[in-house]
């Protein structure tokens, strides 16, 4: 459930700014038949920073309803407030998610002793799996591979989502931490690479709108069969690469809007629509990667 290719879902809404229903189901069902290993609810990409704490809440749950057992479900819960993380986290508790991914806390941008007790204050307050995620180019906070080892002694802390895009990270983490804690990749451009160098897969937003083909790419890297997974991976690069053009999740919902994934690519302020300029290197990279 920690490793493959897990999506990390974007949050369909209707033109009015409401979560819509109908074009959750329809991903959730998408990535069934696809065959991706687990869906990350209400992560970055889920667009956690302009949903108010009932509503992460309420997204998470319907989730869980319309995937109905069929793949598991990961709660995004992360904060810049310990005490919002941990009270994020406790309301999963009995609720079928199989674990939790939490941002390193962002603005605020605590010290080394601050992530950690902020990350073991939240694993002590519950019993579900804990996933760390560190993506300072969004957070303006980098937990280092020290910080990481002493929150991997954490019985419930399981493993990292690593968005830095330095693969020397890689093995700065496996000289410290034991083998049963898990390596992910948060960023698709180097997920290869990444697995290639130890890693058991990626928290994708490519996926969002290459399910196929990035469980496809995750299942060639854990057979070893790295030929085939580059040439898989290189079909996508472009789109790996341009879902970025603007910041996510903006270009990735028009993707999925442009292939049927859902109904409208409506976003909350202060994000705003693909521009006019994105829109045709979007459709390019959908083209280059096979998907139009």
């Amino acid at each position: 459930m920690f490793t493959g290719s897990i999506v990390a879902l974007v949050t369909p809404m209707d033109d009015k700014g409401n979560v819509c229903r109908a074009s959750l189901k329809k991903l959730i069902d998408y990535h069934v038949a696809s065959g991706t290993a687990a869906i990350v609810s209400v992560g970055t990409t889920g667009e956690s920073a302009t949903l108010s704490h009932e509503e992460h809440g309420d997204v998470v749950m319907l989730t869980l309803e319309l995937a109905d057992g069929r793949i598991p479900v990961i709660a995004g819960t992360g904060a810049n407030a310990t005490a919002e993380g941990i009270s994020l986290t406790k309301r999963f508790e009995h609720s079928g998610v199989v674990g939790c991914l939490t941002v390193t806390p962002y603005y605020n941008r605590p010290t080394q002793e601050g992530l950690f007790q902020h990350f073991k204050a939240i694993a002590d307050s519950t019993s579900l799996p804990q996933m760390l995620y560190n993506v300072p180019s969004r957070t303006g906070c980098d937990m280092l591979p020290e910080t990481v080892a002493r929150l991997a002694e954490i019985k419930n802390i399981v493993g990292i989502k690593e968005a830095t895009g330095n693969l020397s990270r890689v093995s700065q983490l496996q000289e410290l931490v034991n083998e049963e804690f898990i390596l992910v990749s948060g960023d698709d451009a180097t997920a290869l690479d990444f697995m290639q160098l130890g890693g058991k897969g990626v928290i994708s937003v490519t996926a969002n709108v290459a399910a196929l083909e990035m469980a496809e790419l995750c299942t060639l890297a854990q057979q070893g069969d790295f030929v085939e997974a580059r040439r898989l991976n290189q079909r996508l690069m472009h789109l790996h690469q341009t879902l970025f053009c603007e910041p996510n999740p903006i270009p990735v919902k028009w993707a999925a809007k442009q292939l049927g994934l859902i109904a409208n690519d409506t976003l909350r302020l202060p994000m705003t629509p693909l521009t006019a300029a994105g829109q045709p290197k979007v459709e390019q990279a959908l083209v280059k990667a096979g998907l139009r």
